[in-house]
């Protein structure tokens, strides 16, 4: 894409460029340039060249590119006559005035013969009773009005300002009255007449074209208005094109820029890392959204108490307070029951207490994609292995949403379940992952999770915040998770990670709420993951 601001195609100081620069000219900005030096206001040059707005601002775009003019945008403010003073010729006191006569007449006779409200004949009254016009007399408690003095042919400053605002030869043709037409006096006259509510001030942005050194000479050049610019079968059956000229093509001119589809930077990341898993080997895990606590929370060696199974951390499925229950798996369940109650056959003491189904068939909304893997390894055999799986779906915490947390978010959540698997496994595995999504500095550091140990927390900086952020957690699973899962002990390597949080860095985004919000310039302009 040529940039108009730093492009110049033409010189002034050869006339062939002036030439070619002429013959590459479109009929639009043809029939816009003649007007140019006199009408710098795109409203201006819409109306005198009586062409439709958009050729006109696709005529200016082009002839900028070209370095002819330059398009820029100016605030003017426009004097406008209020809503109550629309239908006025004349100041509401030249108004009344006119209407009366040596004849009394009563605030009600004014009303009906000048439409003036009545806020406006009592300030009309006064201002005329001020310079001796008028005579205001009392009748049973009514004030009568009648001309005292005839003379009222000098004008004030606020009616010679309000009739040039009136008959402006613009005003009435939809155009505006600019503030800067005011010099000082004229400003404070203004400002009496908008304190009466007669007249009011609005902004209105208008674009204008400057013409450049180029401009001016071209402005004065002869156009030939006469050139063949699109080849059609007519021209060419009735030999319409014989001793005429054609337009010529600049291949380097700006040309409007074409927005087209794709996926959201967001999709194009899951696909990127899913790419990453599959070709270090793994195979992909999916499943429901809605699970039983069982898998979500049991399986993975939660206690039933534990805070996170609480409605402030866990979203649950039900209908007026009642929980909508699900189905467990008989024998497998009856281990977990066992495994939480008593440690079962693990070498775990177990939570102790009572473990009960009722609590393990409530339903909710994932709270990760570890659920995936257990119930990948319950289905796992001693001649499946080694196996390595990995997920990529949406979890939901009842967080709190800030720059660094979500309600609702992507996890990345990886297995190996290989009986010579090891903790230095588990760090290459995870640095190598990293590594291709771009991080340079990543820290891996000792930490506690429930159903792993040992557990480590993964942190990557972020450049923008200038801080280290928590990317996820890993770890080895524990006997009470493995071995009622596949049935016999063996390392299990895990991980789960925030999507999100990972490809901030490389998007440029420093606050995980520019990830959704979904604006047009940011999804167009979001660089693409290269698989």
């Amino acid at each position: 894409m040529i940039d108009p601001k730093t492009y110049k195609l033409f010189s002034l100081n050869n006339s062939m460029d002036i030439k070619r620069l002429i013959e590459s000219l479109s009929s639009s900005e043809k029939k816009v340039i003649p007007f140019l030096e006199k009408y710098p206001y795109f409203s201006d040059l819409v109306k005198n060249s009586k062409l439709p707005d958009i050729e006109v601002h696709r005529a200016l775009q082009w002839l900028e590119s070209k370095g002819v003019l330059n398009i820029k945008t100016k605030e003017n403010k426009i004097v406008l006559l209020s809503d109550k003073a629309k239908n006025y010729k004349e100041l509401p006191e030249r108004i009344l005035f006119n209407n009366l006569s040596e004849k009394e007449l009563t605030l009600e006779e004014i009303k009906n013969k000048t439409n003036l409200n009545y806020q406006e004949i009592n300030i009309s009254i006064g201002l005329l009773k001020r310079d001796n016009l008028i005579e205001v007399i009392k009748d049973n408690k009514n004030l009568k009005i009648k001309i005292k003095n005839t003379n009222y042919e000098k004008k004030s400053p606020e009616e010679q300002l309000f009739l040039r605002i009136v008959e402006h030869p613009k005003f009435f043709n939809g155009e505006s009255f600019t503030f800067d037409k005011l010099n000082d006096g004229d400003i404070r006259t203004f400002e009496n007449l908008k304190s009466r509510g007669l007249v009011n001030i609005d902004t209105k942005q208008e674009r204008l074209a400057i013409l450049t050194d180029l401009g001016r000479q071209l402005v004065k050049e002869k156009i030939d208005l006469d050139i063949i610019e699109q080849i059609t079968p007519q021209i060419i059956r009735n030999h319409e094109w014989k001793n005429k000229k054609f337009r010529i093509y600049d291949i380097k001119s700006e040309v409007p820029t074409i927005n087209r589809g794709k996926r959201h930077f967001v999709d194009q990341s899951i696909g990127y890392i899913k790419r990453i898993w599959l070709d270090l080997g793994f195979q992909e895990m999916s499943g429901d959204i809605v699970q039983t606590a069982f898998w979500d929370l049991d399986a993975l060696f939660v206690p039933q108490d534990h805070p996170a199974r609480e409605m402030q951390d866990t979203f649950y499925l039900g209908n007026k307070g009642v929980m909508a229950k699900g189905k467990l798996p008989e024998e497998l369940s009856t281990r977990i029951k066992k495994v939480h109650e008593n440690g079962y056959n693990t070498g775990s003491k177990g939570w102790g207490g009572k473990w009960s189904t009722e609590i393990a068939k409530e339903l909710l909304l994932r709270t990760h994609t570890t659920v995936l893997s257990a119930k990948t390894l319950s289905k796992l055999k001693k001649e499946d292995l080694p196996a390595k799986f990995f997920a990529v779906g949406k979890v939901y915490r009842n967080e709190a949403l800030d720059w660094k947390h979500l309600f609702e978010f992507y996890q990345v959540e990886g297995i190996v379940v290989d009986p010579y698997a090891n903790l230095r496994n588990l760090l290459g595995y995870l640095k190598e992952f990293f590594r291709k999504m771009g991080y340079t500095d990543v820290k891996i550091k000792p930490s506690f999770f429930g159903y792993t140990e040992p557990s480590a927390e993964i942190f990557a900086f972020n450049p923008v915040k200038r801080q280290w952020v928590e990317v996820g957690g890993s770890g080895i699973f524990r006997p009470e998770v493995t071995k009622p899962l596949l049935g016999f002990e063996c390392p299990v390597l895990a991980w789960g990670l925030g999507m999100e949080r990972i490809i901030t860095n490389y998007y440029g985004i420093s606050d995980l709420r520019e990830i959704y919000k979904n604006d047009l310039k940011q999804l167009r302009e979001a660089k693409e993951f290269l698989m």
